[in-house]
């Protein structure tokens, strides 16, 4: 929602600058996503002039030299190209020097060898609209040297807010202005939609026209008739509002129907009333297959699910969405109907994602308008039109409002907003907060009161609970204490496998790796991407973007995507990990064992962690090591290959009964590719939820040995294709039940040991736990590890 700042502040005007009042604004719920400055660069360049006299240019038909009456002292000449220049006329003069809206400075310059110390203004020239065509002609009343800034708004701020779902009201101008009246104090002016128009004419608006409507998808639908309507350009203040606000001014009638829509959130749409066909309105569903053009030029095609809005012979708008051509207002026109109607929310909603035709009417409608803002809004428009069109309203509305809507009343305690604020507000506070917003608090016993809620905040303050979340978002989140308030009726602990996940995350925490956050949702061909082109996908019915059609069957695209990400911006060392959901249909992944399965049943949703490091494979299979060694999981690895893992360098992971809890291994070349990925990276992945499953209920500690270990590191040379896991789990065997911990900290290759084999080194240490042990105790188990490496082929460096 695009605010103008001088819009806002002619309706509360908190007297704050621009980004104070932004920031006090996010923090209660309005986030401006940008603040942007619109119109002229400096104002101090821009003054009133007043044309003396106006020449043909003497090389240029279509150029001509007007002398200006700047304030100045000095009379200016200046070379226009208006068509409508004239001697007499009191104009925007733009002086030398002065910064335009595109940020360029203007200066003297020679027009066809005459010269111009200046300019006179057109609206665009000011950001007032984009017409170019005409010099702007300004009241005679205005003196010459006036500042531009008194006779009209030419530069401005415009918040950018991002409004909640829920905050249909803040769609609007005067919404705002009424959450920056209520946490500023500053003074409100009066509702624009209080005044009315008076009537003029005999004939009643229901001598004009009959409505019939279908209450499921039309709540409330009045409609007003105006006479003796004279199509035609805006005022320039109407212009200046509706461009700072993000519409182009097209006309007043049109114009009208914008500016009512942004000041007050509900949207209305004008009908040549000679174009409406037998004197009716009918509101009802489409039939199948029924078509219509819309203003837009295009014929579409309607189902019986969406609303329209037809006359005596047929469609002529598509309801809540966009009107017809049959109807729609021409210069021509002189009889103006319009309508100020509420749609069901829901249907305007699907309609729209139907037709895949969205307007700035259906984002107001489809999140449900109050019914009486539509009757409301008609005064304002009224008013409007009887002003700036000069059309005479015929007396009376019709009004067709089936199922009335009466205020609503919540109960509200005091009692209750200390229980969940945590912190107790004076009464007269929570009262005066509550009526700032338009709430009318009545008290209705000792610390309750019952509260009406306005019209306007109808569709989300439902509850006791809404009212005291308005309550704290005006007082202030950031003015609570930050701390949880005492709960000591608050029973109940993580279960084991809560404890579990945060003993694993904070793990990979403490080895240094980041945690990230990636969508759950990804590109279709992001698994061909990982030379995983044949699995079946979960594939959304209505996504966002084509981007995020398909919903994740492992946690490794995400993490790649953040990898790519940080490395595109010279982030290139990196480690860090998620735990996440990843969904799969049942069986979808087994091929091949690419992924485990739980148990004989799998389901749709597994809860898995996954990490990635821009190093080998060994250190992250050591950090890996320590994440499941500390779980209490009985697992080991197996030598395995995956599409979208180096060759020789990955790995399964087993537990339990053999279950594959997930893998571990280096990213294939041609997947960092696809990612644009250089050097080497790493990944594992596994199951959690299986690992829930498999580590064991209680855990068992053994007390550490007072006695001290002895420390042995050797070389075992093997040939080049025994695993590094094999040599370990030899040397284990013939270390028996003294060799307390094995780790490999080194390997070789080279001619020391000769081709085709390889060097590990392993540092052993032994321990007793009733003992210290002896030089011939170490040397008898270096000796049984020795004759068990020669069955594997291996032997010790010397």
């Amino acid at each position: 929602m695009r605010v103008p700042l001088s819009w806002l502040r002619s309706y509360c005007d908190p007297g704050l600058p621009i980004a104070e009042l932004g920031d006090r604004l996010a923090s209660i719920g309005l986030q401006p996503e940008r603040i942007e400055h619109v119109g002229v660069g400096e104002a101090s360049g821009f003054v009133v002039g007043r044309v003396l006299s106006c020449e043909k240019h003497p090389d240029a038909d279509r150029l001509s030299v007007c002398v200006v009456d700047d304030g100045s002292g000095e009379e200016r000449q200046v070379v226009c190209g208006a068509p409508n220049v004239a001697a007499g006329q009191t104009v925007a003069v733009a002086r030398p020097g002065a910064v335009m809206p595109d940020g360029s400075t203007l200066g003297e310059a020679k027009l066809r060898g005459v010269k111009s110390s200046g300019m006179i203004l057109a609206e665009d020239e000011v950001g007032i609209s984009s017409d170019h065509a005409e010099t702007m002609v300004l009241s005679d009343d205005l003196a010459p040297g006036t500042p531009l800034t008194d006779a009209l708004v030419i530069e401005d701020d415009v918040l950018d807010l991002e409004v909640n779902p829920n905050r249909a009201d803040a769609l609007s101008v005067y919404g705002v202005a009424r959450d920056v009246h209520a946490f500023s104090r500053a003074p409100l002016a009066e509702d624009p939609t209080v005044p009315d128009a008076e009537p003029s004419g005999s004939n009643t608006a229901d001598d004009y026209v009959s409505i019939t409507v279908d209450p499921d998808v039309c709540l409330r639908f009045s409609a007003r008739v105006f006479e003796d309507v004279k199509i035609g350009p805006s005022p320039l203040w109407l212009k200046q509002r509706l461009m700072a606000a993000g519409q182009r001014p097209i006309s007043n009638i049109v114009d009208i129907t914008n500016y009512v829509m942004l000041a007050t959130g509900q949207p209305l749409h004008s009908y040549d009333l000679d174009k409406v066909r037998g004197g009716r309105i009918d509101i009802r569903r489409a039939q199948d297959g029924e078509r219509i053009t819309t203003l837009d030029g295009v014929e579409r095609t309607v189902d019986s699910e969406v609303a329209l809005v037809c006359d005596g012979a047929g469609p002529t708008g598509i309801a809540g969405l966009m009107g017809g051509q049959i109807s729609e207002v021409s210069d021509a026109t002189t009889r103006v109907l319009m309508e100020a109607a509420t749609w069901v929310g829901p249907n305007i909603l699907e309609s729209s994602k139907k037709l895949n035709l969205r307007s700035e009417a259906s984002a107001r409608f489809e999140k449900q308008l109050h019914p009486e803002l539509a009757i409301r809004a008609q005064r304002l428009a009224a008013r409007l039109m009887v002003e700036l069109c000069g059309a005479r309203l015929a007396p009376g509305t019709v009004d067709t409002y089936p199922r009335r809507a009466e205020p609503r009343v919540v109960k509200l305690r005091y009692e209750r907003i200390e229980r969940l604020l945590g912190e107790r507000l004076p009464e007269d506070e929570v009262v005066a907060i509550l009526g700032r917003l338009g709430f009318e608090p009545r008290q209705a016993g000792e610390g309750t009161w019952d509260v009406t809620v306005p019209y306007w905040r109808d569709g989300d303050t439902r509850r006791e609970a809404d009212l005291i979340e308005e309550v704290a978002r005006i007082h202030g989140l950031d003015n609570f204490t930050a701390t949880l308030p005492e709960r000591p009726q608050a029973v109940g602990r993580l279960t084991p496998d809560q404890r579990l996940r945060r003993t694993v995350e904070d793990s990979l925490r403490d080895r240094g790796l980041a945690e990230a956050i990636s969508w759950s949702f990804m590109r279709p061909d992001t698994m061909e991407r990982l030379r995983l082109g044949d699995v079946p996908l979960l594939r959304l019915d209505n996504p966002l973007s084509e981007d995020q059609s398909v919903l994740r069957p492992l946690l490794l695209p995400g993490l790649l995507d953040t990898a790519a990400y940080n490395a595109s911006r010279g982030r290139t060392s990196l480690a860090f990990f998620e735990s996440a959901h990843v969904y799969r249909a049942s069986g979808s992944l087994s091929t091949n064992g690419q992924l485990p399965q739980r148990g004989s049943t799998p389901s749709m949703e597994h809860h898995h962690i996954a990490a990635l490091a821009s190093t080998g494979y060994r250190a992250l299979k050591g950090v890996l090591e320590g994440v499941l060694d500390g779980s209490g999981a009985d697992w080991w690895p197996e030598p395995d290959e995956r599409p979208f893992l180096h060759p020789g360098r990955t790995a399964s992971l087993l537990a339990g009964d053999e279950r594959k809890l997930g893998w571990i291994g280096e990213v294939h070349p041609l997947v960092a590719r696809a990612w644009d990925l250089q050097g080497t990276f790493s990944a594992f992945e596994f199951d959690f939820d299986l690992l829930t499953e498999v580590v064991p209920e209680a855990r068992h500690y053994e007390p550490l040995s007072p006695f001290p270990a002895v420390i042995q590191d050797i070389a075992v040379v093997v040939d080049d294709d025994v695993l590094a896991a094999d040599v370990e789990a030899t040397v284990a065997i013939g270390g028996g039940d003294l060799l307390e911990r094995i780790k490999l900290f080194d390997e070789y290759r080279g001619e020391q040991v000769g081709e085709g084999k390889k060097s590990l080194a392993l540092r052993l240490e032994f321990r007793a736990p009733d003992r210290t042990l002896t030089d011939e105790e170490v040397a008898e188990r270096r000796a049984a590890i020795e004759r068990e490496l020669e069955e594997l082929g291996g032997r010790l460096r010397g």
